[in-house]
């Protein structure tokens, strides 16, 4: 592998498009470095951890096709602390890669290409669609936070991805809240659900960009993979059974509450203040024309909000996890928002009025 005269950021940005997912440590060694590749005048990179791969290329000519893989944390280190107007020399030598710039020599270990493992790009019997990474970004940060970390149920420790028809859904779930999310795609397709594991929604959430440019997405059995710009992710899916979420989200409520979702925010960011730090709860009071925001915590002190809102029905008492109603608040891009509540100890939905594609459900606690 030979590479002359190329700048920094030619190197540094398809790197840092992929090094997100490399651990320092891993039992496989091969796995902490990035696997550099040149063919077709392209330089690629690839990462990989066994279960996401994340490739990404930059246009550079080339005389050969060559691959060697070289420790990714200290590539990038390397890079960063050069000049941002160097010009660098790629060349590898046996069991090591030179890295020069000016006056500046690196040589840095190598280990053999043909030690790292892949995931194959394409399958029989997938589903392709594309969309917007400006809408799917959106949709993703609306639904991504209500994920599960770490939950023992492993299918919650990620997102369901539905592609029905001419309709991509996306929901996460933690058991204690719910959100869901829909985008209309071009298509007509037979009903098809995957579970995306949380690293691969978070390095796509992250990489995907507000622009209007497509994304390509493919769905198969054990594997979903998105090509966007220069960048190419593979990840398998988690193997389980996602409960049924459209047995969770409610419907024929009656108590149907408008509110101007920043100014509730406001509230509820000030009154969490003095919530308590373990438990988090928070009493929504209603009665006539009005919401009262209570927090309270173990040292006797006490957050009082008043809000009106337009409210007609008998009063009511419900209490939440404060996070869970800031989590959602924080991330939807709209100037109002409609609560619907029953009963104290049914789970209220949020919703945003004219717009059927986003619900989001939290469910009651005792405080």
């Amino acid at each position: 592998m030979k590479l002359n005269k190329v700048t920094r950021e030619e190197l540094l940005i398809p790197l840092s498009s992929v090094s997100g997912i490399v651990e320092r440590k891993h039992t496989l060694a091969v796995l902490s470095n990035v696997l550099l590749e040149t063919k077709d005048n392209r330089l690629w990179m690839t990462a990989m951890d066994m279960e996401l791969q994340i490739s990404a290329y930059r246009e550079l000519k080339t005389e050969d096709e060559e691959a060697a893989t070289v420790s990714a944390r200290k590539l990038q280190d390397l890079l960063r602390a050069l000049p941002e107007d160097a010009s660098i020399s790629v060349e590898t030598k046996g069991n090591k890669i030179s890295v020069k710039a000016g006056r500046s020599r690196f040589n840095l270990q190598t280990l053999p290409a043909q030690d790292f493992p892949r995931l194959a790009s394409h399958q029989e019997n997938e589903i392709k669609f594309t969309l917007t990474q400006k809408n799917l970004k959106a949709l993703i940060k609306q639904v991504e936070f209500a994920m599960a970390q770490q939950d023992i149920r492993f299918y919650l420790n990620g997102m369901l991805w539905v592609i029905h028809e001419s309709t991509l859904q996306l929901v996460a779930t933690d058991g204690h809240r719910l959100a869901w999310g829909k985008l209309p795609v071009e298509g007509n397709f037979a009903k098809q659900e995957v579970i995306l594991p949380r690293k691969a929604v978070t390095e796509l959430s992250k990489l995907l960009s507000d622009a209007d440019e497509t994304i390509e997405v493919a769905i198969q059995q054990n594997q979903v993979r998105f090509s966007f710009g220069a960048i190419e992710i593979i990840s398998k899916v988690i193997d389980g059974k996602f409960p049924d979420f459209t047995r969770v989200i409610p419907s024929g409520y009656t108590k149907h509450i408008e509110l101007n979702r920043q100014v509730l925010l406001d509230a509820l960011q000030r009154a969490a203040v003095l919530s308590n730090e373990k438990v988090r709860g928070v009493h929504l009071m209603f009665s006539k024309n009005e919401l009262k925001i209570v927090c309270n915590n173990n040292e006797q002190e006490e957050a009082e909000e008043q809000l009106e809102v337009a409210y007609e029905a008998e009063e009511l008492s419900i209490g939440f996890n404060i996070t869970y109603l800031l989590d959602a608040l924080q991330r939807l891009n709209a100037d109002k928002i409609i609560v619907s509540l029953d009963r104290p100890e049914n789970s209220a939905l949020i919703t945003v009025p004219d717009n059927e594609n986003y619900k989001y459900v939290v469910m009651p606690m005792k405080i």
